[in-house]
């Protein structure tokens, strides 16, 4: 699927349900790492023309469109149904809103999959080899079919179960990677997930995206280089200058505007540049001292003042 292909995506994010297990808990709404769920999916999908969340309305960090299934509580088809109706893509990624650990590079994965075959809908497969339809890309036009017909069969869809929809189309499937497809039911799984982001390999990135968001900032941060700055300004400069530095640099960025990411790694580049000068400076500053308290006898003379007063021979023994 090509990158103009992938922009006319939509995306569906079912936000209702009860959460019985979470005792009525608006699930969505549970922070993870600081983000509301529902956030934290909508990241995830950030690619999309259009974001419609079915489901109450609550804050979030990016602007979307909000629908309700009919009647509210109506389930996974109702709510499917809903969201379709303001949805004029081709194509549909279909998300719950409690996949803490979704993100781009998975949904990216089910668009190009669903565009290099003739399938009807890519599905995420969970590590157990469950297919999550609710991690899944599909033709719109398909599901719009098929549910015209279970609801003509039926007499609605309130209240029936997505398999009815999933066994009538033709489908294909991807491995998810590691936590992709998980999903938090239970306050359990809520306090799991907590814990994960805060490991020592997930917490920087973990925190960098949330501050994103907050910020409304979508940019692609090389944080390895933002680090290195930090600790370069630290070293050659003094350790104040490390969020200093890299605060003016972001300031230097978005002045530039153009390719966000390209400002950010110029002004890094010509910061790094400038505090290895000053560093440079500081060694050669450093080095004339040490010469200076060496004096002109060089280490003769430092020897000697650690071992005392030289003796003379005019003062022999008398």
């Amino acid at each position: 699927m090509t990158a103009d292909a992938e922009a006319e995506y939509d995306v569906i994010v079912l936000a209702g349900g009860g959460a019985r297990r979470l005792g009525g808990a608006d699930k969505p709404g549970v922070t993870v790492g600081g983000r509301t769920l529902l956030d934290r999916v909508l990241t995830a999908s950030r690619g999309a023309r259009r974001q419609i969340v079915v489901g109450g309305r609550r804050p979030t960090a990016r602007p979307v469109i909000w629908t309700l299934e009919i009647p509210p509580g109506g389930g996974p088809l109702a709510a499917l149904h809903a969201g379709l109706r303001h949805s004029r893509a081709s194509t549909v990624v279909v998300l719950s809103a409690d996949l803490p650990f979704l993100d781009g590079t998975a949904v990216r994965r089910l668009l190009a999959a669903l565009g290099s075959g003739g399938r009807e809908g890519v599905l995420l497969v969970d590590a157990d080899g469950r297919d999550q339809p609710l991690v899944a890309a599909y033709r719109a036009e398909p599901i719009r079919r098929e549910l015209a017909l279970i609801a003509a069969e039926h007499g609605g869809l309130s209240g029936l179960p997505l398999r009815l929809l999933t066994g009538q189309l033709d489908l294909d499937r991807v491995a998810a990677e590691p936590l992709a497809a998980y999903d938090c039911d239970t306050w359990e799984d809520i306090v799991t997930a907590r814990a994960r982001i805060r490991e020592h390999g997930n917490v920087l990135d973990e925190w960098i995206t949330s501050v994103k968001d907050e910020l409304g900032i979508d940019l692609e941060v090389d944080t390895g280089l933002l680090l290195d700055l930090a600790r370069d300004a630290a070293h050659g400069v003094a350790r104040p200058a490390a969020p200093l530095t890299t605060f003016l640099v972001g300031y230097a960025a978005a002045r530039a505007g153009g390719d966000g990411a390209q400002a950010v790694a110029e002004a890094a580049r010509r910061a790094a540049a400038l505090a290895e000068r000053w560093a440079a400076e500081a060694a050669e500053a450093e080095a004339a001292d040490d010469e200076a308290a060496a004096g002109p006898g060089g280490s003769d003379d430092r020897e000697a003042g650690r071992n005392g007063p030289a003796r003379s021979d005019e003062g022999g023994s008398r």
